[in-house]
């Protein structure tokens, strides 16, 4: 028998598209085919990600290895004025530092952060993350992360305070903004998030001043006294690799299932605050005012380091219930801002002519970018996680919105290489960019990488057009088109709901599967194609977030219908479409008068970053049972915590092969 260890070690490897040269026009797109994954034989050998958290790897709690050096400055709780800010870009050395927790020794590695899926080995990135973040980097978003939760116990006093919404409104805009800015595949800026720290301390101090005049406040956590609006780049790295850390907070609470809980939390509050702002962004700035009394207590509660485990549970529940708010905020306002979403062919081959690409999520930036480009003579192409721009009336007003290029964001650094135009991301995901193009790709809202040019609140797009009009663009047309359909919101699939309660009465359909989320780059992410081009041809497969691209590209699933003429597979949009799937599915649960749990559905998602852990939190909150997650199980959940969920809602990890899993989804399990 295998050891928890070896049976749940996975083998980390990168996935490499294919280029295809199909005709003369084709090799400024990548077309991407079934080998850019792995083949089926091999994956089948790959070792078994486990089902249930007895097996599961213990998560890590700090490093020691033997090239840890002890340094020979002893640990002193400020931060030492003797830093130079000469090279802001030295390395951070590893040294050991006392807590104030039982005076215990804690090693400190030049970092530790485990928040994506991806991170080193399914345990954490100590040196340098998968993503291409970087020690100093990390630290500095652990200070923000810190300067955040002051902020935020700030905003809690000023609330009991009696102070008003606009008061607290450029503390609400900049917390969403610099909660966004950490999250994987956002923010690779170092200078970009000590600026963020700047702007939440000033802000703090502002709004501190205000309480302090309005009444005497009670001194609720030691974050309160924090204060780094005056440190240099390097002073506020060192704060956050010596205060902030995981490690360090980790040993301040003692206890790690509840500092499991604390990051579980944590992360999904980082989904959440990233949705809130393209709320707020389609508000025209503007934010709610329960969702940020919320927010801003969950913050003050994560600054705690009591292992108050009930109430870090209750803290996990209730980042959930709040997500759901705003994932419907979020439809509403894509709605009334850009139109009821249909279904559209979206044109993905392509037409002749100069071309500008833009990718992420925001529709409010295409909306502005399609106004500066109109009469330019220049076309507008989504990329990734925009594809479903095309299904909204006013942004299709636009005749030089031509199509949609590329796959999903792990695809970047070929797919960008390959565009004959300049390049726009607008939110998450970004990677580091490869010469071939950086110096055609701009950056947009929270979205940081040194080197790279950053379009500002303005949204001036002059310089993205002049470059496009100075490139060749596509030499032609590419005859015939190939399209793909996009747009089932909810608004579009619930008209079809009879047909689709006679086809699963009638036997015509055998079961529904809601498969897609966060997608990465490694070979095991081949199992959710592998369940979508198993499943019976009787089945109906909904699909969303970037994940998709496993299924929306698969040449076996082209077309395909159900015998009542139904599309076999729905894209319901992007990730912050995800209301859209929640909507149809309790409708259903309505119609049928059942609960969620009771309807022929099973839920496969792929996660990867913290949007993925907000949904998978609110799912939760509603009592969703039977999710199966992966490609791998998060690794800073212990199996305490995994136990207790596997306990209360049945969460899976993927078993060894989709067909294995797909038999057990079809009869129910």
């Amino acid at each position: 028998a295998t050891t928890p260890t070896e049976s749940t070690k996975l083998h980390r490897r990168r996935s490499h598209p294919r280029e295809t040269h199909h005709s003369t026009i084709r090799h400024t797109q990548l077309y991407y085919t079934r080998a850019m994954f792995v083949s089926r034989a091999l994956r089948q050998r790959l070792p078994t990600v486990l089902k249930s958290a007895s097996t599961l790897r213990p998560v890590l709690t700090c490093p020691q290895p033997s090239s840890i050096v002890p340094s020979s400055t002893p640990y002193h709780p400020t931060i030492s004025n003797s830093l130079s800010s000469s090279n802001p870009r030295r390395l951070l050395s590893t040294r050991i530092t006392t807590t104030t927790h039982n005076d215990e020794a804690v090693y400190i590695p030049d970092m530790l952060c485990r928040q994506c899926e991806q991170t080193a080995e399914n345990k954490g990135c100590t040196t340098q993350g998968v993503c291409g973040k970087t020690s100093e980097t990390s630290a500095l978003q652990d200070a923000l992360l810190d300067s955040l939760k002051s902020l935020s116990l700030w905003c809690v006093a000023a609330r009991q305070h009696g102070l008003n919404e606009s008061e607290l409104q450029e503390a609400n805009v900049v917390t969403l903004k610099a909660a966004f800015a950490t999250l994987t595949n956002v923010n690779f800026s170092s200078s970009r998030i000590a600026d963020y720290i700047r702007q939440v301390e000033g802000i703090k101090t502002h709004l501190k001043q205000q309480v302090q005049q309005a009444g005497p406040v009670a001194k609720t956590e030691a974050l309160m006294d924090l204060d780094l609006h005056d440190k240099t780049d390097v002073e506020l790295e060192e704060y956050g690799h010596t205060h902030s850390g995981l490690t360090v907070r980790a040993a301040q609470m003692g206890h790690e299932d509840a500092f499991s809980l604390n990051e579980i939390a944590t992360y999904g509050l980082k989904g959440l605050c990233a949705y809130a702002t393209h709320v707020s962004q389609l508000e025209d700035g503007q934010t709610d005012p329960a969702v940020m009394t919320a927010v801003h207590e969950i913050l003050a509660k994560l600054a705690s380091t009591d292992a108050d485990m009930d109430g870090l549970l209750a803290t996990v529940m209730r980042v959930g219930q709040v997500n759901a708010t705003v994932l419907q905020q979020l439809d509403a306002a894509h709605a009334h801002k850009l139109g009821d979403p249909t279904p559209t062919a979206v044109r993905t081959s392509a037409v002749q002519g100069q071309a500008i690409l833009i990718s992420g999520h925001d529709m409010q930036d295409l909306h502005h970018l399609l106004q500066a480009t109109k009469g330019t003579g220049v076309n507008v192409y989504t990329h990734g996680e925009m594809l479903p721009a095309h299904a909204y009336p006013k942004l299709r007003e636009f005749d030089h919105l031509v199509g949609n290029y590329g796959t999903a964001w792990q695809n970047q650094k070929f797919e960008f290489a390959s565009f004959p135009g300049p390049i726009i991301v607008t939110t998450n995901c970004i990677l580091e960019p490869r010469r071939l193009y950086k110096d055609r790709l701009y950056s947009m809202n929270e979205v940081g990488v040194e080197g790279v040019q950053h379009i500002g609140d303005d949204r001036d797009f002059t310089a993205v057009i002049e470059q496009a009009q100075q490139m060749k663009g596509f030499p032609r047309t590419i005859e015939p088109p190939t399209f793909h359909t996009t747009g089932f919101n909810h608004r579009a699939v619930l008209p079809l709901a009879d047909k689709v309660l006679e086809a699963a009465q009638s036997g015509d359909l055998s079961r529904i599967l809601l498969i897609g989320g966060c997608d990465g780059s490694q070979w095991e992410r081949s199992y959710f194609t592998d369940l979508a081009e198993e499943a019976p041809d009787d089945s109906l497969i909904l699909t969303l977030g970037c994940a998709k691209n496993r299924i929306i590209h698969s040449e076996k699933l082209q077309g395909a219908t159900l015998a009542n003429g139904l599309p076999r597979v729905l894209d319901m949009g992007q990730c912050n479409d995800s209301y859209s799937a929640i909507v149809v599915a309790t409708e259903l649960a309505k119609a049928l008068k059942c609960s969620v749990n009771d309807l022929p559905l099973s839920l496969a998602l792929s996660h990867l970053e913290q949007k993925a852990a907000a949904v998978l939190l609110t799912l939760l909150s509603m009592g969703v049972k039977n999710i199966r997650l992966g490609p791998s199980l998060p690794a800073y959940v212990t199996p305490n915590v995994l136990n207790l969920l596997v306990k209360e809602y049945n969460l899976k990890g993927l078993g060894a092969n989709a067909k294995d899993d797909l038999k057990d989804m079809m009869e129910g399990n």
